[in-house]
């Protein structure tokens, strides 16, 4: 098995298991205002697509010191699959729940997972065929601007569906 697919298996439960853990943190922080910032405050889909976000970032960066400038490709490959996993997770979220009419525990967690394999997967094709218009220049702008809203969202969440928690 080569370097790369390696280090996106072992990527896949990192996230799969700090995101586990992070919809803990903050509660387990005393509910800490700097917690709540990276970790999900509330039940809503919004908090919830951080336990996908911070993690996945987190290992993109640590890819990007492992392979260094050897692979130009890794960190904007990474933060495409970032994004993409993250805004997966109200996607399948809110088709499920509309087909069926109710979120489960169950569906919710299978809905993380495969929000996780996906983004992984995405960053790992890009990763493989390096295309000419991905460059870290153009994709870090745009988490560094969802990196903020989880932030400033966090604590003052516009009245929108996904920063209510479902019923």
């Amino acid at each position: 098995m080569n370097t790369l697919k390696r280090d996106v298996l072992k990527g896949i439960f990192f996230v799969l298991a700090a995101g586990s853990l992070s919809h803990f943190v903050y509660e387990w922080s005393g509910y800490s205002t700097a917690a709540g910032f990276f970790f999900p405050v509330n039940e809503s889909t919004w908090e919830h697509m951080k336990l996908c976000f911070f993690p996945m970032l987190f290992y993109s960066f640590y890819l990007k010191l492992r392979y260094g400038n050897a692979d130009d490709c890794i960190l904007s490959s990474m933060l495409t699959g970032t994004l993409a996993g993250t805004f997966l997770i109200p996607v399948i979220f809110y088709t499920y729940t509309g087909v069926i009419g109710y979120h489960t525990l169950l569906l919710d967690l299978l809905t993380f997972s495969l929000s996780v394999l996906a983004g992984f997967c995405i960053a790992y094709r890009k990763a493989r065929s390096c295309p000419s218009g991905i460059r870290t220049m153009w994709i870090l702008p745009a988490v560094v601007l969802i990196a903020i809203c989880f932030m400033a969202f966090t604590y003052s969440p516009p009245s929108l569906g996904i920063f209510k928690t479902p019923e």
